[in-house]
């Protein structure tokens, strides 16, 4: 399928903003800087929850920027930045201030959510189900 200019822009600056944003988060959460600890330590997962984390973050972010994984690459850090995103909501609270976080942590994580949803929706022609359901209601 031929895509158009416009839709290869927006699906590289969704991937490249999400894959920017939690890629930088795997230098705290792999050398145990104090804010990884503290947020994970507060949910009872550390050290395990804060290296998974990262783990699967490194493996999102390597599947978005690779052209023939942007829909894996969506799905996976769609799934981690929604549990990230359901703590803020329900443990940590939307900004913390035992690590002099003002909401950025909260707020990148739902940057990341909508362009990993948008890229889903972008490139929702690539999953085979939905190509497969379109053309049999068409005929």
């Amino acid at each position: 399928m031929e895509h158009t200019r416009a839709f290869a822009i927006a699906s590289w600056v969704m991937r490249g903003i999400a894959a920017v944003i939690l890629l930088q988060t795997l230098f705290f959460k792999f050398t145990g800087a104090r804010e990884s600890v503290y947020i994970f330590s507060t949910l009872g997962m550390e050290p395990w929850g804060r290296i998974g984390s990262g783990v699967a973050e490194l493996v999102a972010s390597v599947l978005l920027l690779l052209p023939r994984t942007v829909l894996p690459g969506a799905a996976l850090s769609l799934g981690v930045i929604s549990g990230a995103i359901f703590f803020h909501l329900t443990k940590l609270g939307v900004a913390l201030p035992a690590v002099d976080d003002h909401g950025e942590l909260f707020v990148l994580a739902v940057v990341v959510f909508f362009c990993s949803a948008g890229l889903l929706v972008l490139h929702r022609h690539q999953i085979p189900q939905l190509r497969a359901a379109a053309g049999s209601l068409l005929h």
